[in-house]
């Protein structure tokens, strides 16, 4: 990964999180919100309540509960990576 690849975690002590710009951008080269999604995260409740919300709430949803969001969520660029793909970074410019 380049200088300017960008790591953004969801972890509640760490100051830096997705805008919902960002998560936008993310979200669309990844396949979606539903993509966004770690659905085997130990937070249930929190998958449960995202899963039954309206279409049109979801993104909310998802922002208040960033411990949801696949990570880590690396960005260089307009592209991006959820997960673990160091054979994906390698090749960034």
């Amino acid at each position: 990964m380049s200088s300017g690849g960008r790591l953004a975690t969801n972890r509640p002590s760490r100051k830096a999180r997705l805008s919902k710009g960002e998560f936008n951008s993310v979200a669309q080269v990844n396949g979606g919100l539903e993509n966004m999604i770690n659905w085997e995260s130990k937070d249930k409740d929190t998958l449960a309540l995202i899963k039954y919300t309206a279409d049109e709430d979801k993104l909310e949803k998802v922002l208040e509960n960033p411990q949801v969001i696949k990570t880590p969520v690396v960005r260089n660029g307009r592209a991006s990576t959820l997960g673990y793909h160091p054979d994906i970074w390698k090749v960034w410019e």
